[in-house]
């Protein structure tokens, strides 16, 4: 039972059951600490989320689309998600597994480069306004 992983994810299906088969993930691929600038860009990252999903969550943005690049397919990820797995990292170097967004709709997903632009956009303009220039 993985008890220490933080909120965000789906249940564990298999809290509680002493025969838990995904123990034997833990056995071939053990997590490792994050070194200290993997934790920092984890850090930035958690904090870019929150602004992202603050500046886009009430325009109807769900999340993130991430290109896969051993499957070579576009992985949709709710704000929630995204949270519960860099905090994960944080904790022990590992992303717990999960199953793939269920007919996402596409339109309502953006990618990191996306909300980048978006905030830095947006960091512009109320820089502009807070300097007095119209």
């Amino acid at each position: 039972m993985h008890d220490h992983l933080p909120p965000g994810l789906p249940p564990d299906p298999f809290a509680g059951d002493d025969y838990d088969p995904t123990e034997a993930f833990d056995a071939l691929e053990p997590g490792q600490p994050l070194d200290p600038h993997e934790r920092m860009a984890v850090e930035e990252d958690l904090a870019d989320l929150a602004v992202y999903e603050a500046l886009l969550g009430h325009r109807g943005v769900r999340g993130l689309v991430i290109h896969c690049e051993d499957c070579h397919d576009e992985h949709f990820h709710d704000w929630d998600m995204l949270r519960a797995n860099l905090l994960q990292l944080l904790v022990d170097g590992t992303v717990r597994p999960h199953e793939p967004a269920y007919d996402p709709a596409p339109d309502s997903y953006v990618t990191w480069d996306y909300c980048r632009g978006f905030a830095d956009a947006t960091m512009n303009d109320a820089s502009l306004y807070s300097d007095g220039l119209d």
